[in-house]
């Protein structure tokens, strides 16, 4: 995930969620946040504890989100964030706990006239390469329900485009002929194919790892016939370790009526 996809993730979410973005660059973002997302992503329950204890004024934090440290400017104070940073995660669990699911429509020129806006399944993925080392990658997909054409990075073109919550009045939007769970089973075939044809080889360098890890531990205990149960408690902790997995996270999705 690059610097201006989170950049524009961070932009997206905090609009959707009421906090007023106060400054803004390509490389930074300054936000006020509301009570409810200061609770979710600054991590200071003891602060709430207090303050809904004593029923005093609330104060939410404003803070500066460094989205590019190679772009921004000496001076600037604030807290870097990017992919794979634990608040940028916190942001994603928030995501997924304020409204995994959306229905929105493109707002379009009503001096247009009446116009069709067809439906689009839209869906954000984390695919996680873990064993010792964890590699994260997102992706976004958008399949069209009318002809089933999938389009890559379809956050980026959201994010382009003014979406609400209802349907203006001078747009009638077509009903699916896909189904949504059909569409995202053509999704998740999508995400599989590019997980296969990525480079593996950081499985085999987790495998070689772990032998050696492994050669040094049977080292230890090479003398020992009847091995003690420490021995096989580092085993089973250098398998948890070294053990190699992929994970695919759905962050959030949704229908999007687009023109």
């Amino acid at each position: 995930m690059y610097p201006q996809q989170v950049h524009s993730y961070l932009r997206e979410f905090f609009s959707e969620n009421d906090c007023t973005i106060l400054s803004e660059d390509r490389h930074y973002l300054t936000v006020q946040l509301t009570v409810d997302i200061d609770k979710k992503i600054m991590n200071r329950p003891f602060y709430w504890q207090y303050i809904e204890a004593t029923n005093s004024e609330p104060n939410p934090a404003q803070i500066t989100f460094i989205t590019n440290q190679t772009t921004s400017s000496a001076n600037l104070y604030g807290e870097a964030i990017h992919f794979g940073s634990p608040r940028l995660n916190q942001v994603f669990q928030a995501t997924r706990e304020l409204g995994a699911y959306v229905e929105m429509y493109e707002v379009v020129d009503p001096t247009i006239g009446q116009v069709i806006l067809t439906p689009w399944l839209g869906i954000n993925y984390k695919v996680s390469y873990c064993c010792d080392r964890t590699k994260e990658m997102l992706y976004s997909f958008g399949i069209n329900l009318l002809t089933g054409v999938i389009k890559k990075n379809f956050q980026e073109t959201l994010c382009k485009t003014s979406l609400e919550t209802a349907p203006g009045e001078n747009v009638f939007h077509v009903q699916p002929i896909i189904k949504p769970i059909r569409a995202l089973q053509r999704l998740e075939a999508a995400i599989h194919a590019i997980i296969e044809q990525d480079d593996h080889s950081w499985a085999l360098e987790a495998k070689k790892r772990w032998q050696r890890d492994q050669r040094v531990l049977d080292y230890f205990y090479e003398d020992i016939d009847d091995k003690p149960e420490c021995y096989d408690i580092e085993k089973k902790a250098l398998e948890e370790q070294y053990e190699t997995k992929i994970k695919i996270d759905i962050i959030n999705g949704g229908l999007f009526y687009l023109y």
